[in-house]
């Protein structure tokens, strides 16, 4: 393959845009060499722009779940672009995808929309204040939840710490508030507990998605909730990367526990810019207008994003293609570890639904820590082989990898073709 145009981009990038990318993993900044341009996409796979096809398994990170352009979501949305692009104004549509989420849902009486992940969790976190009338939050190293402020921390020593800025430009003073614990460890989350009085939320992924796929073991979900209650707390749950990806609804719900707060995006909008926010009535009352925790947004409920995101959840709801998710997700973890195996290399793979994620490590990974790890040198080997034989993967040993329904058998075929070239490629170079 050659990446001609791709590098030649990436040079004229470098002038105006920052590292000449929009999003720092883009930058393939891990994995070594130069972001690959993309040109077009349609149903399973994905085009840059020196011509190269890849079977995508970034999917935007999630959100291209029934695959790229499927042809009822883009009717959907040329149909909206029609009326018009935006009113700053409420529409019928906002109705009735509020019905479609709620209804997913248990639990979840009311919904506000807004643009993005980040933005549905700052605000899900200032309603888990506004409700509790408390000030910190709980959140786990290796669960990420945008780039806001209070949530971009590091972890200190030892099972519960204080929080130190994660990024240059975030003040102390806006992670004072922000306690860390340790992901499948509740006597972390006690230990937060039985020093602090004023803990208002626990946010967590249900499932992680930004370490790796990481899996809550045993009951930890569910005595993560009756800890937060026990303490006057609320559980947040972040599913804008897990929502609608195991179950026509959250994983919280497969895993056997319902949030107080739910915090959602990209999937519902079909691939367009949204998030949303929602809990049970008596929460949701508090966000203005009916109550007094204000949050508001020119663009929330945008109608192009409405229009994607009722027919990608109506045809989501249709195909229920989650049995097939998780036939394909398990051919696919077979095909990585005894591909491993026969090259004699570590491996262990997670895999929740329609997400999975191979950690270069022969260690079981439950926490962050664990998946730290992992080799992420080998992985960086193994991203580019990948990539070169036609497989289109996310550039960090810590993102999740996803399946759409547009997925052909074709398309496992060259997944298989490509491991084997690929962790070949690793046992030679290491």
């Amino acid at each position: 393959m050659k990446f001609k145009k791709s590098q030649k981009l990436y040079n004229k990038g470098l002038v105006n845009l920052v590292g000449a990318v929009n999003s720092p993993v883009r930058a393939f900044s891990s994995v070594g060499g130069n972001p690959l341009f993309i040109k077009k996409a349609k149903g399973s796979t994905i085009t840059d722009v020196d011509g190269n096809e890849y079977v995508d398994l970034v999917l935007s990170y999630g959100p291209m779940i029934l695959g790229h352009r499927h042809k009822k979501v883009e009717k959907a949305a040329k149909k909206a672009l029609k009326n018009g692009y935006s009113f700053g104004a409420s529409t019928e549509n906002e109705i009735k995808l509020a019905k479609i989420v709620c209804d997913a849902f248990p639990g979840m009486d009311k919904v506000r929309f807004v643009n993005s992940g980040t933005e549905a969790v700052l605000s899900g976190i200032r309603l888990a204040r506004a409700f509790t009338g408390k000030d910190k939050i709980i959140k786990f190293s290796g669960c990420y939840h945008g780039h806001q402020d209070a949530l971009l921390v590091a972890a200190g020593s030892g099972l519960a710490t204080l929080s130190l800025p994660g990024s240059k430009g975030v003040p102390e003073g806006a992670v004072k508030n922000t306690l860390i614990a340790e992901y499948n460890n509740l006597e972390s989350v006690k230990a937060h507990f039985e020093k602090f009085d004023d803990i208002a939320g626990v946010i967590i992924e249900p499932v992680g998605g930004n370490m790796g796929v990481v899996i809550p073991q045993n009951d930890f979900l569910k005595d993560l909730k009756e800890l937060a209650h026990k303490n006057g707390a609320v559980l947040i749950a972040d599913e804008v990367m897990t929502g609608f990806r195991s179950k026509f609804g959250g994983a919280q719900e497969v895993l056997g526990v319902e949030a107080d707060i739910t915090c959602l995006g990209k999937v519902i909008g079909g691939g367009f810019p949204v998030g949303a926010y929602g809990a049970r009535n008596e929460i949701m009352e508090n966000v203005a207008p009916l109550g007094g925790m204000y949050q508001a947004g020119t663009l929330s409920g945008n109608p192009i994003a409405m229009a994607g995101g009722i027919s990608t959840l109506t045809e989501l709801k249709k195909q229920n293609p989650y049995d097939k998710f998780e036939e394909i997700g398990s051919i696919i973890e077979v095909i990585l570890l005894e591909t491993a195996k026969k090259y004699n290399i570590d491996l262990s793979v997670n895999r929740f639904g329609s997400m999975l994620n191979p950690f270069f490590t022969k260690t079981k990974v439950t926490n962050f820590e664990e998946a730290q790890t992992s080799d992420t040198e080998k992985f960086a080997v193994f991203f580019w082989e990948m990539i070169k034989n036609g497989v289109f993967l996310p550039p960090s040993q810590f993102e999740a990898w996803f399946l759409s329904s547009a997925l052909k058998d074709k398309d496992i075929k060259k997944i298989a073709d490509a491991t084997d070239k690929a962790m070949q490629k690793v046992a030679d170079s290491f």
